[in-house]
């Protein structure tokens, strides 16, 4: 296991402008990473998203993430699902206006009564399946929690954390594109495993290259049939990484 970033929960919001709905998710998701739990969340901007931002992809692949949709579309909840895998938990502003019985949110840049009282009520929402999701192990390959975290297993809060806003895209986890079939892949931990076995002295043999190949599989889904193509392109992406920084 390489050494990773705190786990988080990315909050994914449509933040639509067309629509009331829309400010509802932006505000709601700012209050919970700003107000609610700044330490446990960081912000993942769907527009770059979508665009092909590595950074955000990344920490979605890795991490549970909480997609925070205006209305039926679910664009949020959808993108998420297309580019790094399905969200841990999907809530709909729409919906959850009806289960409530509140009035129908209206305003763009301001909101009315029903829109705010919507706002507070969905960044309770979001802040409850944070709680959840952390309480939680989440497999990100299935989709799906696996079992309860141990009480004593959660991360401690460091004291350079402060109740700030941040963004996946500096999430800090190390990724590195490499070509395999003739593909660029991004792969999730690369440039830390890598450093981690130039750190140990391994050497570029086929042995290393299968603990390489273990490692790998724990961060990232390998396609069936791929494993030999995934084999070479470690070996010479080791082999090239002592070249350029030999072993001591």
């Amino acid at each position: 296991m390489v050494d990773l970033p705190k786990k988080k929960v990315g909050i994914v919001a449509c933040s639509g402008e067309e629509l009331a709905e829309g400010t509802v998710t932006r505000l709601a998701a700012l209050k919970v990473l700003e107000q609610l739990r700044p330490v446990d969340t960081v912000t993942i901007c769907l527009p770059l998203f979508l665009a092909g931002g590595e950074g955000d992809r990344a920490f979605a692949r890795f991490y549970p993430t909480i997609a925070v949709d205006g209305c039926a579309l679910r664009c949020a909840a959808r993108g998420t699902e297309m580019y790094s895998g399905k969200p841990a938990a999907s809530l709909v502003v729409r919906d959850l206006v009806q289960q409530k019985g509140l009035e129908q949110p209206e305003g763009l840049r301001r909101l009315n009564k029903a829109g705010l009282q919507a706002v507070d009520l969905l960044a309770e929402h979001i802040a409850n399946q944070v709680d959840q999701i952390l309480g939680r192990q989440w497999d990100r390959s299935a989709g799906e929690f696996i079992l309860p975290v141990l009480a004593n297993e959660t991360a401690s809060l460091s004291s350079a954390e402060t109740n700030q806003a941040t963004c996946a895209c500096g999430s800090g986890i190390p990724i590195q594109k490499v070509m395999i079939n003739g593909e660029s892949v991004t792969l999730i931990a690369l440039p830390a495993i890598l450093q981690q076995f130039k750190d140990a002295g391994k050497k570029p043999d086929q042995d290393t290259v299968t603990e390489l190949l273990d490692l790998i599989k724990i961060y990232n889904l390998i396609p069936d049939g791929e494993e030999q193509a995934y084999r070479e392109m470690l070996l010479q992406e080791y082999t090239t990484y002592l070249e350029m920084e030999p072993v001591r």
